[in-house]
């Protein structure tokens, strides 16, 4: 699996458990505590990455992820403070969103001969030359 593919799943599996944990009523909230500091430890991975002198994502998409992380601190924050698992909407769109941006696919060509055309936001590169979005892996 490629940094990116990887960073997808973690965004996806924290995203998963913060939903299951979010049904279950008949423990304190300690499984939703338990999946929002999960979320909280991702969400500090990327932001050290994205602080990291040696980030190679151009400095706009690292501010912007940046002030996402600072949104998704916040939301974390809150819930940690009520464990209410009703209001955990936000932490999964910014998560869904931004998993799903890692996962995009670049366009392929239609005509066999033809140059395929440079899009205007392009797709990230998978497979072996991938770049991490976030150093997850080091």
């Amino acid at each position: 699996m490629d940094p990116r593919s990887t960073e997808a799943w973690a965004l996806a599996e924290a995203s998963r458990r913060l939903v299951l944990a979010a049904r279950i009523t008949d423990d304190n909230g300690e499984a939703l505590r338990t999946a929002l500091i999960l979320n909280q430890r991702l969400w500090s991975i990327f932001q050290a990455s994205l602080i990291d002198p040696s980030c190679e994502l151009p400095k706009d998409i690292r501010d912007n992820v940046l002030a996402l992380s600072i949104l998704v601190d916040r939301h974390l924050m809150q819930r940690l403070g009520d464990l209410d698992g009703s209001k955990i909407q936000p932490i999964l769109d910014i998560n869904r969103s931004i998993a799903e941006g890692l996962s995009a696919q670049p366009e392929r060509a239609t005509d066999v001969g033809a140059a395929p055309a440079a899009p205007a936001n392009p797709a990230p590169v998978t497979g072996k030359n991938a770049q991490p979005f976030m150093n997850l892996t080091a």
